[in-house]
């Protein structure tokens, strides 16, 4: 019986580090202090580079709905997947300490659906789209399909000009 209890105690001794890890992480997606500008100047470079979009997810580590985008996109290797291939992800930060205005500005003010919200550039760093995530939700989630859906309707392959219908 004193087996069982010792592999008990050093089994939740392990988890539980795990667990705070697995928290903390989440805790610091979007950093306050960073050189927005830079960070995604340097995000459009690579993605040029790499002939992939950026896909700006904006919020705060303050935002519950942040985290569990993050955290869904990174439970899904899917979603992670098609995200890597095509996308450049920069987390650009909203919150108290720095909002950065000039840039959202610059982005037409998405911030107005909430948060987080997505905007994707291209690799010149034109806005192509602004994206409402509540409209990728379910119940108290995100929703797999519509993700995925999102994923590749900005791909940089589905805005190729032989992708479009002629008439």
């Amino acid at each position: 019986m004193k087996k069982y209890v010792w592999m008990l105690l050093l089994s939740i001794g392990f988890a539980i580090p795990a667990a705070q890890a697995q928290t903390q992480d989440l805790a610091h997606i979007y950093n306050p202090t960073a050189d927005a500008k830079a960070d995604l100047a340097a995000a459009v470079k690579k993605a040029a580079k790499e002939n992939k979009h950026v896909l700006l997810q904006i919020g705060g580590n303050w935002c519950i709905w942040c985290k569990r985008l993050y955290k869904f996109v990174d439970d899904h290797t899917s979603l992670k997947a098609a995200m890597e291939k095509d996308y450049v992800v920069y987390h650009l930060n909203y919150s108290k300490e720095n909002k950065n205005l000039p840039i959202l500005k610059e982005l037409g003010y998405p911030q107005r659906f909430g948060f987080p919200v997505l905007v994707v550039l291209d690799a010149q760093g034109k806005r192509l789209h602004t994206q409402n995530s509540g409209l990728l939700e379910s119940a108290d989630s995100y929703d797999e399909k519509k993700l995925q859906e999102f994923f590749k309707q900005w791909s940089p392959a589905a805005l190729l000009p032989s992708n479009y219908i002629n008439e």
